[in-house]
């Protein structure tokens, strides 16, 4: 007689009943956390042993791995150990699948890494947690850590593959500032998650502005080899705790000259914003040192974005004219930068003329519905349905085999055809082809550029370290760092955009970004979130600016107060009312400006000057702790003036309305601010 059940279902009866000789629950400790999992594979108890208090929220289940299979959402329900092999497995029977997870117990930390998932290509993703606890006075949305006064609990990632928070689309992406903790109406969670990417995908892509784009599979990434780090602390230690766990599990780790630089002086310093070339470096390098900034920060260095050679209108004489700015900028002790916008491609760039990159990234595909000419303006295609998409469609560009073609507009009904086209566009080669042949839309931005798909984008990361290696620019920003959603991978694409950069380096260079994520920190330098192009210094976005410094308290960053703009007409009031806010929050800024407004302001000595002494103040924790809710206040204003290379006195400001068409002040009473002398 056969029996009735099936090998799966044998399978788990024999692991439950070897299951029941072992006790209720499997625990696994580190020095400061003890976590015990009952038989389903529940958490039952996350203890810090510091105060041995249990900090699992218990109204509601939290599990270490959910999975996603086509089927919906699944959470295991019984758990064994094999404890000589530190595995502990976690069965789902609805979708008849395991998972083994291996446990290593450290000193500082829970490692916890997916070895093995049966069968391979069922599970879609998998979250690791939510777990759910009573913790959460502070919560570090990018660090997955929420802590109180005392002890701090983390969840973190510990790869690429593995993402801070919570799948919220298709295509994987998070548009906050990141949700790997996240406070709760009980505390908090902390969350992560991973995707199986070996498969061809549909999505959603660039937070919903290409729908039912392709996504090329990547060979080989699965869940399995998804790790993160579970550990408790002081939350006094928490730096210490994380920089133990970036050492010891080859995490990056960026050393500026010998110190980790979530510590070194240079992480939080004000900057120059600035484009020079090889006939005015003098002339900037000595604004930039009067102010005593630490880079001179050019904005279009690049003659194109994607291969990134040097601009031969500020560089005529090439790499040598830019290392003899190198040498004079080393002289006087400061530093040079050059901008970059990520992964954009700019159409003038060889990935896209003469002949295009055939790994430009497309929102999708048709197919030629009749052969054309190489003069045709009319090319009619199989279906409308990426080339009808004027939401986002800034060039109207389609790569068929090696041309680019712009159309004028596209139709939604038959005959589906793509109008006014002009033939190869952005230098391409105007071609005939057949019937039958690819027509790719290729993604776009306002800014008119175009973007590479994952393969591409790797090779971009490699050519821009590389122009890094070769220049020796220390100073850079991952601004448009949302560009690498184009690859329809999200999140995932920017975390490896970040580390392909970093591992590809010959020296450090000090970055901040556009977007802020949970793999990238431990890469990052800082983030200087605030553009000054549509208003003055009191204008231009200051609440926002505001907000982040909460933001970067949290997360252990330092902290910046976004960029400002110096212009000819710039007085030292406005100067010195941001000052006193940068002075207030210990915050770092970029000051953008051109050398034309340089010169033509009659006040920029002394601009700069307020900039050189109240950075001074700022840096060496001169102000009185008692000032600084005053210095952060923006309805109050000063001014600083020096008394001795140690001494300044710090004015309130009252305004006395208007003088000479000028606003008049009164000064008040002086603080005295002291720099002690060692």
């Amino acid at each position: 007689m056969k029996s009735s059940l099936s090998i799966f279902q044998m399978l788990l009866i024999l692991l439950l009943f070897s299951s029941l000789s072992l006790k209720a629950q499997v625990s696994f400790r580190s020095d400061e956390l003890k976590i015990e999992f009952g038989n389903k594979g529940q958490l039952e108890h996350l203890i810090s042993l510091d105060g041995s208090k249990d900090y699992l929220f218990k109204d509601s289940a939290s599990f270490l791995i959910k999975i996603k299979t086509g089927g919906g959402w699944e959470i295991p329900s019984l758990l064994t150990f094999n404890k000589k092999q530190g595995i502990i497995c976690l069965h789902y029977p609805l979708n008849k699948v395991s998972i083994e997870v291996r446990v290593v117990e450290k000193p500082e930390y829970l490692l916890m890494e997916i070895v093995s998932v049966t069968p391979r290509n069922k599970v879609e993703l998998i979250t690791w947690g939510p777990l759910r606890l009573t913790i959460g006075k502070t919560v570090a949305e990018i660090l997955g850590i929420s802590s109180n006064d005392s002890v701090a609990v983390a969840l973190m990632p510990l790869n690429v593959k593995t993402l801070g928070g919570f799948p919220l689309n298709d295509e994987g992406s998070d548009p906050s500032r990141s949700s790997s903790a996240r406070k709760t109406a009980y505390g908090s969670v902390i969350q992560a998650w991973c995707m199986d990417r070996s498969r061809a995908r549909r999505v959603t892509g660039w937070w919903g502005q290409f729908p039912g784009m392709s996504v090329e599979p990547v060979k080989g990434e699965t869940v399995t080899g998804s790790k993160i780090a579970l550990f408790a602390c002081k939350t006094s230690n928490i730096l210490n705790r994380i920089e133990a766990i970036e050492l010891a599990e080859g995490l990056p780790h960026p050393m500026i000259e010998g110190c980790w630089s979530k510590r070194s002086i240079r992480s939080g310093r004000s900057y120059l914003i600035c484009d020079y070339s090889e006939e005015t470096i003098d002339e900037l390098l000595e604004y930039t040192r009067r102010a005593n900034l630490q880079t001179l920060y050019h904005m279009n260095a690049w003659e194109s974005w994607g291969h990134y050679e040097l601009s031969r209108e500020f560089f005529p004489h090439g790499l040598p004219g830019l290392r003899t700015c190198m040498e004079k900028a080393k002289n006087k002790g400061i530093l040079l930068g050059a901008h970059t916008l990520t992964n954009f491609i700019n159409t003038s760039d060889a990935y896209v003329t003469p002949v295009p990159d055939h790994r430009l990234a497309v929102t999708g595909t048709s197919r030629l519905k009749a052969s054309i000419n190489e003069r045709d303006t009319t090319i009619t295609v199989e279906s409308p349905e990426y080339f009808t998409n004027e939401k986002a469609d800034w060039l109207h560009a389609v790569r068929i085999e090696d041309e680019l073609i712009v159309y004028g507009s596209s139709t939604s009904a038959l005959p589906y055809q793509l109008k006014g086209c002009k033939r190869g566009a952005f230098g391409t080669r105007q071609s005939a082809h057949k019937t039958g042949e690819e027509v790719n839309k290729l993604l776009d931005h306002p800014y008119k550029v175009f973007f590479p798909n994952l393969e591409l984008q790797q090779e971009i990361a490699v050519n821009l370290a590389k122009r890094f290696n070769e220049t020796g620019f220390a100073q850079m920003d991952f601004d448009g760092f949302e560009g690498c959603l184009a690859s329809g991978q999200g999140d995932y694409a920017q975390e490896l955009f970040a580390e392909t950069f970093y591992r590809n380096l010959d020296h450090w260079v000090l970055n901040g970004t556009s977007m802020s994520k949970p793999f990238y920190w431990h890469i990052n330098t800082y983030c200087n979130w605030g553009e000054p192009w549509n208003g003055g210094f009191t204008e231009s976005m200051q609440q926002y600016r505001i907000d982040n410094q909460g933001l970067f308290d949290r997360n252990l960053m330092p902290h910046m107060l976004g960029w400002y703009l110096l212009t000819d007409s710039t007085t030292l009031p406005d100067m010195e009312w941001m000052l006193a806010r940068a002075a207030g929050y210990n915050a770092g800024f970029g000051m953008a400006t051109s050398l034309k407004a340089l010169r033509n302001n009659p006040g920029t000595p002394e601009l700069l000057d307020a900039i050189r002494d109240w950075e001074i103040c700022r840096r060496d924790g001169a102000f009185p702790k008692e000032l600084l809710n005053e210095l952060k206040d923006p309805s109050k204003e000063f001014h600083l003036e020096k008394v001795t290379a140690v001494v300044w006195d710090l004015y309130p400001m009252y305004r006395l309305g208007k003088q000479y068409g000028k606003t008049a002040y009164e000064k008040g009473k002086p603080v005295r601010i002291v720099i002690p002398v060692e």
